[in-house]
């Protein structure tokens, strides 16, 4: 594994937060991740390590490049949709750092 930069470990965190409240909340898991999500965070953790673009990393959802497997992918997707707008509130300050990456301005 290559060295992470201060933005990819800070993407790293932030996906982790976003699976956590993710499972938290639906699966009712509070302390650990159950099996499923704890793949899709190994998972998400392999491609961000993998990516080409570096620390010039785009947002995944304004990547030119679909890295994930397809079933992970629809799986992360999913965890985004329910855990984005909850970050606000959960964890605000990775919520506007991702959403300055996504080039979405704060609303």
């Amino acid at each position: 594994m290559r060295s992470r930069s201060k933005a990819l470990l800070r993407e790293h965190k932030t996906v982790r937060a976003m699976i956590q409240l993710y499972c938290a909340n639906l699966h009712g898991c509070r302390n650990t991740l159950c099996p499923e999500c704890r793949a899709l965070a190994d998972h998400a953790a392999g491609r961000l390590d993998a990516c080409r673009f570096g620390d010039g990393k785009p947002a995944c959802s304004a990547c030119p490049v679909h890295c994930y497997a397809p079933g992970m992918r629809e799986a992360i997707r999913r965890v985004m949709r329910y855990s984005g707008p909850r970050m606000i509130v959960t964890h605000p300050i990775m919520a506007f750092h991702h959403l300055l990456k996504a080039g979405r301005a704060p609303s």
